[in-house]
């Protein structure tokens, strides 16, 4: 895969970025008089003080924050918790987004091109033909159901998934067609319908199937939820369909929060290490999946209950298949199974 090399800085790009997001934010809550809607929201700007962190350190954007508190905590329809996503990630993960290049930090860069032109198509198909014809329960649980797996399998795997230095050196033409099909496949479902989670796909693809480093997999899979994010707000808005009453009101508040707060999730993850935040943050991600069938216990019943841990562990199986084909990509076992054979006959 080809990597961005550590060159000379250019932050000078990121605060010019950053001068001019709060620009227009102050005219909007000054010059429009939307000062009082901002600060009787500020709850969710309280929440998202989190959520940005996560955002910028960790493949979980600052949806997984958004999303549960929304949905969960306030009880607000889904596909509220589902447009804010997009709405608060255009801001948060782009400023992370520009803040990574900006420092010019290593990004797989053929993977998340692939991924990028998939997602061009994949996120507007899902959000035309495939999020409105999902119900509010059903996107609750896909919520719930890959966050979930997705913080098991680091609560399980982080130690080897850490340990990664670098990254497998695959064809780029293999690379980039990865990315195109998770591009597709991620931004028509689990992003067009919930507004976040196409970043933890292509982080899970580069950690498992090409061994990635963590500094190298993260910031990629920042990018691409950036990128996916202001997609998704573009085509609603241009589409006509629009982002569902209540996301203006709570992302004027917790927009100035989430600009500075996901690239500082950036920076001081460097200094921190990724292992604790991806610890708590993999515990919020299970802690979710049980709040969401304590919520629903009565629509979901013991058999719907049972369907969503299948779900998991389905999930789960998916991964493990993963980082087996991902072990036969870089040689693993052909090489243990040298060392054993060398060990045999010494």
């Amino acid at each position: 895969m080809t990597l961005q090399r550590p060159l000379k800085s250019r932050l000078w790009i990121w605060l010019l970025w950053l001068a001019g997001f709060y620009a227009v934010w102050l005219y909007l809550v000054a010059g429009l008089g939307y000062w009082s809607t901002a600060a009787a929201h500020w709850p969710m700007a309280v929440a998202m003080t989190i959520g940005s962190y996560a955002a910028g350190s960790t493949p979980m954007g600052g949806g997984t924050v958004g999303f549960p508190v929304l949905v969960l905590l306030f009880e607000l329809p889904a596909s509220l918790g589902r447009d804010f996503s997009f709405a608060i990630q255009s801001i948060g993960m782009t400023s992370a987004a520009i803040f990574i290049l900006a420092r010019r930090q290593p990004l797989a860069w053929a993977t998340l091109n692939g991924a990028i032109l998939g997602a061009l198509f994949g996120t507007p198909f899902g959000i035309f033909f495939i999020a409105p014809y999902v119900p509010e329960l059903w996107i609750k649980l896909l919520f719930a159901v890959v966050w979930a797996s997705f913080g098991l399998l680091h609560l399980w795997r982080l130690n080897e998934i850490a340990g990664h230095s670098g990254i497998t050196d695959f064809d780029e033409k293999w690379d980039f067609k990865l990315g195109l099909w998770i591009g597709v496949l991620a931004g028509a479902t689990v992003a067009a319908v919930t507004g976040v989670g196409i970043d933890m796909v292509l982080y899970t693809a580069l950690v498992l199937l090409c061994r990635a480093d963590l500094k190298i997999a993260i910031p990629t899979s920042v990018v691409i939820m950036a990128f996916t994010s202001v997609l998704g707000v573009l085509v609603k808005i241009v589409s006509g369909q629009g982002l569902a009453p209540g996301v203006f009101e709570n992302w004027l508040a917790a927009a100035p929060v989430v600009a500075i707060g996901a690239p500082l999730g950036v920076f001081i993850v460097a200094i921190i290490g990724r292992k604790p935040t991806l610890l708590v943050v993999a515990t919020l991600c299970v802690g979710q999946f049980i709040w969401t069938l304590y919520a629903e216990q009565q629509r979901l019943g013991l058999s719907g209950m049972l369907l969503a841990g299948l779900a998991v562990l389905a999930c789960l199986a998916g991964f493990e298949l993963l980082r087996r084909w991902g072990a036969i990509l870089v040689g693993e076992k052909t090489a243990k199974a040298q060392a054993k054979a060398l060990a045999a006959n010494s």
